[in-house]
């Protein structure tokens, strides 16, 4: 059983403008970007090039298979974590088989799928889990992948999950010093990435700057 600890979090207004961007409505009424937007600026061209590349029909049909996917498996892990059944179909269970050894490492969870918003960084954003991974205090995020990624493929999910814990000090006072991306990969070992919050940060908070230019917000 997975020991929950809770906190009176507010919940945020999420709204989606006509470009796909989402921001989110702070209970002072501050409307910040989510965190994902912010550090999609990182790849925004890698991401453009590989649209340009294989076309827009079949880029689509990728991005929404894997988007399906991805909300699958977030949906089984959170579901085990909060002590509930997690049955995978059967494209999926070999999947979660690979990851719930991972998960079995986690230990008093202080968020899972919750919304954070920080007013220093002026973000916010749903973060997967918070919670304690071989006893360290840790930003947790799920990930799917169909091949194997390097630590710089992912960089973006470093700065995305350093955001997370500069919220969660801001709305609990506690402190997040790690980052670990469970990464699942089809028809292979799950990846396991273990960062440290200060080594991206600063990188968090020059893409949101980046992104304040380019917005306005």
């Amino acid at each position: 059983m997975f020991n929950h600890i809770y906190y009176d979090i507010p919940k945020l207004e999420r709204k989606t403008s006509a470009d796909g961007s989402r921001v989110y409505e702070t209970p002072s009424g501050r409307a910040y970007p989510s965190v994902t937007t912010v550090t999609g600026l990182h790849n925004k061209q890698a991401i453009l090039d590989w649209r340009k590349r294989v076309g827009a029909e079949e880029a689509n049909r990728i991005s929404t298979q894997a988007a399906k996917r991805g909300t699958r498996i977030h949906t089984l892990c959170e579901s085990y974590l909060n002590n509930e059944s997690a049955e995978p179909n059967l494209f999926d269970t070999e999947t979660f088989k690979a990851i719930k050894p991972y998960l079995n490492n986690i230990q008093d969870i202080h968020c899972l799928e919750t919304p954070l918003y920080s007013d220093h960084l002026e973000v916010a954003g749903t973060v997967d889990c918070i919670a304690k991974y071989n006893g360290k205090m840790s930003v947790i995020d799920f990930k799917t992948s169909k091949r194997k990624k390097s630590r710089d493929d992912i960089q973006n999910y470093f700065m995305q999950c350093s955001a997370y814990a500069v919220a969660f000090e801001e709305r609990t006072g506690v402190p997040v010093g790690k980052i670990i991306i469970i990464m699942a990969v089809d028809d292979d070992d799950t990846i396991i990435f273990e960062e440290n919050r200060d080594d991206w940060i600063n990188g968090f908070i020059g893409l949101r700057a980046d992104y304040r230019s380019w917005k306005g917000i």
